[in-house]
């Protein structure tokens, strides 16, 4: 039997530190579906692993990819089985580490399969959000798919501001004659591997603490020189994340860099609470505090594998 020890949690928690370990453990590698890593522009402001971390144990889908092309969740989901699945023909094991839930989601279950929507129909939506902004969009799904957009709005707001994303609701909703949310949850494909879930937390204000921290070393890095080198390209759609995005206001003249630094941790400890509220919702994560001793989870796992 084949097992994807999968180590899920809010950013800054230490799932990296954890993953090297889990992986030399069980002498394997390590996947990652953190959505930010992988693009070779983005460096500081994602926290990639280190070269000693990496050096540590085999990693796969860390700065593969360019900020310039398009790379989908779709794309994600083919290209990371066909990896694990090369994986599992000489180990039991691998390790899937990241805090992006619909990218976890995507290799856990299999992506949601879309109908081909038509070109023109792709066309007069981006036409219509080049001259009515992002308003359109938002406005569209309200119109077309009720129940999505009060889902997005509760769980993941910042989705509503993301024109890519919003583009595909409306475009599979009016190319398809019906919601885009209808075409969510069908039947998974099926995968080769049992997963074991594990979720690393902490108190709330320890939490947002090591993120406010992690802020902080990230400028001491060169984030702003990272943001500066990546600012004419400051409309790519892998660009539009916390981190970046307040820096390339702050470059813009709208905020200081004071403000834009405080609105970035800001902006992290939402996005940690949204990670929470997603990967809390799959009852078959076993969570941990961030501090539990190894030997805790590594007995969790083999508890799994020995009654499976």
């Amino acid at each position: 039997m084949k097992y994807l020890i999968t180590i899920v949690g809010p950013t800054a928690i230490g799932k990296t530190s954890l993953s090297i370990i889990v992986a030399n453990h069980f002498k394997c590698e390590i996947v990652s579906c953190d959505s930010r890593q992988f693009f070779k522009e983005m460096t500081i402001g994602t926290a990639v692993p280190s070269t000693t971390e990496l050096a540590a144990a085999p990693h796969h889908f860390i700065q593969n990819k360019s900020i310039l092309g398009n790379y989908t969740v779709g794309d994600f989901e083919k290209e990371a089985i066909a990896k694990i699945d090369e994986l599992f023909l000489t180990n039991d094991y691998v390790v899937l580490v990241g805090g992006s839930g619909l990218y976890v989601n995507a290799i856990l279950e299999g992506f949601d399969e879309f109908p081909e929507i038509d070109p023109a129909v792709r066309e007069s939506v981006n036409t219509n959000y080049e001259k009515l902004g992002i308003t359109y969009l938002q406005e569209q799904l309200q119109k077309l798919d009720f129940d999505y957009f009060k889902t997005i709005t509760n769980e993941n707001p910042q989705t509503l501001q993301n024109p890519q994303r919003m583009m595909r609701f409306v475009e599979v909703s009016i190319g398809s004659g019906k919601p885009y949310s209808s075409f969510l949850n069908q039947k998974k494909n099926n995968r080769s591997f049992t997963p074991i879930l594990i979720g690393l937390e902490a108190e709330r204000s320890i939490m947002y603490n090591r993120i406010n921290q992690r802020v902080d070393i990230m400028m001491k890095e060169g984030l702003l020189a990272e943001a500066k080198a990546l600012y004419p390209n400051k409309e790519m759609n892998a660009l539009q994340t916390v981190g970046y995005r307040e820096l390339f206001s702050y470059l813009d003249g709208d905020l200081t860099l004071e403000f834009a630094i405080e609105e970035i941790k800001k902006n992290t400890r939402r996005f940690a609470k949204r990670q929470l509220t997603w990967f809390k919702r799959d009852e078959n994560t076993k969570w941990f505090d961030f501090e539990t001793p190894y030997l805790t989870v590594f007995t969790y796992i083999k508890s799994i594998i020995n009654n499976s």
